[in-house]
């Protein structure tokens, strides 16, 4: 088995002809082994995927190993963990971040150091925005240069959330040149997003975003030309990547006019191609980033995106029978969606419900989160197969344990079921929840990074966990006030927020039923199990009840 095979053989990798041919040759002439050895395989799978979760306790020590973990591994010049090939890894820093939150020593730094040498490195398209797959250094220098919707959201949705925690500019910058970038590059005239960028252009890997020495000098001149990393004999294959080698911007060169130049002179090249297929999950992580950014930076324009493109998920993406399905292109519908499809989605449509108190992304949350667990839960051992049990039946019906590139989803399920439960107070979805988490609770601390949004998921189960009801019209000053207290002001882990008018509770929210406003004005009610404190109404009084999770 293996991911790839070239078109000819090489550096000792056999090319897709030939193992073609190997693989005929095999049925050919050894039939029993190849069926023998398949038989063995099988089995192997099935052991693997029936794995019960486990039965020891969900604790701290857990977070405490993880944490030790990753410090070791740590780079503690060029941020980020091991070396070449180097990869963002968004999960594993937004488990840090959270860390940092709780005032675990090192986390912080951790966080800060791998975001800057980031978005100083070739990996961020310093003229247009985003980020590249990996970088093919420690460094973060040299980019595969291939973009994905996925990175993009996902970094894009960390570096809100650590502007959030550190109020440094630069990452407030990032994320907002990196939404930008979705926006006018990826998105659709339907409101979905695209998948990826090539690579190449021209047939050539990195051509549109590569300069050379002399077109830079005429564009920009030399001074700028060599705080973007330029040299006159090139940084990379004879050509040059834009990259700020001292890890920020010079103070005495002013770099936004060079860049808008920049960018100016690029959109006229041929650009890469677009791999215009729209997946639900891939997009969720888009509305959630885009919403997250919108509140918090007080950008309407990115929450109107996110609601277009939930609003065309929930319309193009599912079936008449309302199944989610898992890709859309060009007005033709994909197979059924996976459990990362209805995670995400319902993660996403929670984060719009929490921001805009339109209950009606409340309701297609639940929805989803029920179905995910009807569809794909396995009650017997735990955690959630990758297909749906209304499927045709493969030969093993596979679970997905490991956070890649995206959350697997085990680990969104395990997160979003507990932020639904929360709201809900519904425990069976709250076990099914967590059993995600005991399937891999083992493996959490040896290796996190293979593991980061399922530390997330377990940081949410230990807490300290709050529920906020916020009773008043969402459209009115006075509970904006409260709702961005608590959503656009600071990054407060393991909180979730119902909002709707005096007297309107949606069905199911049982988090905002008996909650009364105060004196007639929008009313705070900070519950821990639906065990509430007294109910404020200004948001320095909310700010104070949430002391005990900020702190």
């Amino acid at each position: 088995a293996g991911t790839y095979f070239p078109k000819q053989p090489t550096h000792g990798m056999p090319s897709f002809r030939q193992v073609l041919e190997g693989l005929a040759d095999a049925w050919r002439e050894r039939r029993d082994d190849v069926e023998s050895q398949g038989e063995r395989v099988v089995e192997a799978i099935a052991r693997a995927s029936s794995l019960p979760g486990s039965v020891e306790p969900l604790s701290d020590e857990i977070e405490a190993e993880a944490l030790e973990s990753l410090a070791r591994s740590f780079d503690d010049t060029w941020g980020g963990f091991g070396g070449a090939p180097k990869f963002p890894q968004p999960m594993t820093l937004e488990f840090l971040l959270r860390m940092a939150v709780r005032g675990k020593p090192g986390a912080e730094a951790m966080v800060v150091r791998t975001l800057g040498r980031m978005a100083s490195g070739g990996i961020y398209d310093h003229v247009g925005g985003g980020f590249a797959r990996y970088s093919t250094d420690a460094r973060w220098r040299v980019p595969h240069f291939e973009k994905m919707l996925y990175d993009n959201a996902q970094l894009a949705q960390l570096y809100v959330r650590a502007w959030l925690v550190t109020r440094r500019d630069r990452f407030r910058r990032i994320a907002t040149e990196t939404l930008e970038y979705l926006l006018r590059e990826l998105r659709q005239p339907e409101g979905g997003f695209s998948s990826s960028q090539d690579a190449d252009s021209e047939g050539v890997e990195g051509k549109f975003y590569v300069w050379s020495w002399t077109d830079l000098v005429e564009l920009v001149g030399e001074d700028v030309a060599r705080a973007l990393g330029a040299t006159p004999a090139g940084n990379w294959e004879g050509a040059n990547v834009l990259w700020l080698s001292q890890g920020t911007e010079p103070d005495d060169i002013e770099l936004d006019a060079a860049r808008r130049r920049l960018f100016e002179t690029r959109e006229r090249r041929i650009r890469p191609a677009t791999d215009d297929k729209v997946l639900a999950s891939w997009n969720a992580m888009a509305i959630q980033a885009l919403v997250e950014a919108g509140r918090a930076f007080g950008e309407p324009r990115f929450i109107d995106a996110a609601r277009t493109c939930a609003s065309f998920l929930l319309e193009q993406l599912r079936r008449p029978d309302g199944r989610l399905l898992r890709s859309w292109r060009r007005g033709h519908q994909g197979r059924p969606g996976f459990a990362d499809d209805h995670a995400l989605l319902a993660s996403a449509l929670l984060t719009l419900f929490e921001t805009t108190g339109d209950e009606g992304w409340f309701h297609e949350a639940s929805g989803l989160a029920g179905a995910l667990v009807d569809l794909f839960h396995d009650a017997e051992h735990g955690g959630f197969f990758q297909t749906g049990s209304d499927e045709d039946p493969l030969v093993i019906r596979p679970k997905d344990p490991y956070d890649n590139a995206v959350p697997s989803g085990n680990s969104a399920a395990a997160d979003v079921l507990q932020r639904v439960a929360l709201l809900t107070g519904d425990a069976e979805l709250e076990r099914a929840g967590v059993s995600a988490i005991r399937l891999v609770r083992d493996a959490l601390s040896r290796a996190p990074t293979a593991f980061g949004a399922a530390l997330c998921a377990l940081d949410r189960y230990l807490g300290p966990s709050r529920e906020v009801a916020i009773v008043g019209d969402p459209a009115s000053p006075d509970t904006r006030s409260l709702l961005d207290e608590v959503l656009a002001k600071r990054f407060v882990p393991n909180v979730v927020v119902a909002v709707s008018p005096a007297g309107v509770i949606p069905q199911g929210l049982a988090l905002l039923e008996a909650r009364p406003q105060v004196d007639g004005q929008p009313t705070a009610y900070v519950c821990e199990r639906f065990a509430c404190k007294l109910p404020v109404t200004r948001p320095d009084d909310l700010l104070e009840q949430l002391g005990v999770v900020t702190g």
